[in-house]
């Protein structure tokens, strides 16, 4: 009888990524994938270990399995990922029901970490960043429609804030042919839409071809048969080319939706956070992408209570964000990370504070969504068809990307499958989410 494995990844897209590489691995190996924890003979935790929020989730996770195995539910449990690549030998100590702790450069391994977990080996075992697989068949985590395409690896920003560089390592890009070989191999499998994804998926092609190669990547991946939507996430916005925009706007198959996560528009907390620019460069390159791609959803991700920030530079955030009007935000209260020089700085600031305003940005948003979705009442929006709940079928449009966007609940006179591709008439609002009905 096969030993069952199962696995929990949590954190980022990227990760994803690297979860569902080890599953292609773990089938290979001649096991057998098992959904269900309380079944599983082996479960992976691959952790992140972002921010606070992320770290406490992940430990509580790995506790949570290791008392499943000190009652005899389970018999192994396997770590990896951000958390156990970050804190090495910390996690190994402090973690002993773990049976496994790999750190990234070695989840090439898991099979044979997993033979040794059962055989009543431990194993610890970390290796250089740059050996974590970037090749190789993956076995989807989600509805196999929509897979995550991962360009490249690491950071070279570096962030005031941001350990991913300690994580991750440098950045570290794909060759190409690579890309677009993955990209043709899952569309045969079914999967329609690309979500182009990396760090900084806009600094794509520079350590390998010394030049930005994002635009000349999405024209290859716009000729294959069978992809329908390719989607840019994590796009600096010191690289954001009139070429890639002209890319962007030219091509069908790219969706009209561009993440840009700006962090912050104060011009002293961008430079604290080793970043450039400032409020007025930021609306001028907003207004920039709407004018070249018509139609454009922006999306940014922003950080509050950043060391030293002021009332007045939060509230120059506040005016910047109503006057902007980003159809999709998401704000994280400033988490203070060991090792990062903003970790290190003074004027460190109340977490009560830091999250108020992070809520406060929110609720302003929530204002600021409504009167988007509200725009979007008589259209007509395709929506890929990701399942059901009770009596509405639900799905995304272009507007959304997948686990971080909002949905479209719809009625429908027939059945659909998850990915088939819907026109919907738009005819409410619910909170984030748009209604309507299938033009059946």
């Amino acid at each position: 009888m096969a030993v069952k494995v199962g696995m929990v990844s949590l954190g980022c897209s990227k990760n994803q990524v690297d979860a569902e590489l080890m599953l292609a691995l773990i089938v290979q190996g001649g096991y057998e994938l098992c959904a269900d924890a309380q079944a599983c003979d082996v479960v992976i935790i691959n952790t992140c270990g972002f921010i606070e929020d992320a770290k406490r989730e992940s430990i509580e996770t790995i506790l949570e399995f290791a008392q499943m195995k000190e009652a005899g539910k389970i018999k192994a449990v396997v770590v990896t990922g951000c958390l156990a690549e970050r804190y090495r030998e910390q996690v190994a100590m402090e973690i002993p029901e773990a049976d496994v702790v790999l750190g990234i450069g070695r989840n090439a391994e898991i099979i044979r970490a997993i033979e040794d977990a059962l055989a009543g080996k431990r194993t610890v075992a970390f290796g250089e960043k740059d050996a974590l697989p970037l090749e190789g068949e993956r076995i989807l985590a989600n509805e196999p429609f929509y897979a995550y395409l991962k360009v490249a690896d690491g950071c070279d920003n570096r962030c005031s804030y941001c350990a991913i560089p300690l994580i991750r390592g440098d950045f570290r890009s794909r060759p190409m042919e690579k890309i677009v070989e993955e990209a043709k191999r899952l569309a045969a499998r079914g999967v329609t839409e690309l979500n182009v994804v990396a760090q900084d998926t806009t600094r794509y092609g520079e350590d390998l071809y010394g030049r930005l190669a994002l635009p000349e990547l999405l024209e290859e991946l716009c000729k294959i048969d069978g992809v329908r939507w390719v989607r840019i996430l994590y796009c600096y916005p010191d690289r954001i080319t009139d070429r890639l925009l002209d890319v962007m706007a030219r091509e069908e198959k790219i969706v009209k939706y561009m993440d840009v996560p700006i962090q912050h528009v104060s011009g002293r907390i961008l430079k604290l956070m080793n970043r450039r620019g400032g409020a007025e460069s930021l609306a001028a390159l907003m207004e920039k992408i709407r004018l070249k791609v018509p139609g454009v959803v922006l999306r940014t991700t922003l950080i509050t209570g950043f060391p030293t920030e002021t009332e007045e530079e939060f509230t120059e955030l506040c005016e910047f964000i109503r006057a902007v009007r980003f159809e999709r935000l998401g704000c994280f209260a400033y988490s203070a990370e060991e090792d990062t020089p903003a970790g290190e700085m003074d004027g460190q600031i109340d977490e009560e504070v830091k999250r108020r305003r992070a809520q406060v940005v929110m609720e302003q948003q929530y204002d600021i969504m409504e009167e988007v979705n509200r725009a979007q009442l008589g259209k007509t929006l395709t929506v890929a068809v990701e399942g059901r709940e009770g009596k509405l079928w639900y799905g995304r449009s272009y507007m959304d990307a997948p686990d971080i966007d909002t949905k479209v609940f719809f009625t429908s006179g027939r059945k659909h499958l998850p990915g088939d591709y819907v026109e919907v008439m738009i005819d409410g609002v619910e909170q984030y989410d748009l209604k309507g009905r299938a033009l059946d």
